[in-house]
């Protein structure tokens, strides 16, 4: 099994970013625990401040991966080129936020990539990620 992970801009710095919001952690941190938790499943790991590349890689491996769990950031509020690249790809993807996005500004309480994803997770943190894998290979069981 492949799970893709996508973060889309500014989370290249989390760890310094508004740690009151985002948290202490850098994701690069983070990832190593989180494939030690599912050693049987290959967890590759993209980040880009461009929405064309999160697109570029998305398509690249929508149609050979099992999932992908993306965290589009502020994309998430403001592309439907996003949303469109999500329903053109054979495997599901998952929309995480690592805040609680409706405990923040309004402008972020709506997502052009819900109804596009296969789920959505937020507030919980990084463990949020963790949940996306749980949430895609339950779907794989059915």
């Amino acid at each position: 099994m492949k799970i893709q992970i996508i973060n889309g801009p500014n989370l290249n710095l989390l760890g310094t970013r508004e740690p009151g919001i985002y948290g202490k952690s850098s994701f690069e941190t983070y990832l190593p625990q989180l494939q030690s938790k599912y050693p049987d499943i290959q967890i590759d790991y993209y980040q880009s401040n461009i929405e064309g590349e999160l697109i570029n890689k998305m398509q690249e491996v929508g149609f050979d991966y099992d999932g992908i769990i993306l965290n589009a950031g502020a994309y998430t509020h403001t592309s439907i080129a996003l949303q469109d690249c999500i329903r053109s790809l054979k495997c599901p993807t998952v929309e995480v936020h690592i805040s609680n996005v409706h405990k923040r500004e309004e402008f972020r309480h709506h997502s052009y990539l819900s109804p596009a994803c296969l789920g959505v997770i937020c507030g919980f943190g990084l463990a949020g990620y963790d949940m996306a894998i749980a949430g895609i290979l339950a779907q794989q069981e059915k």
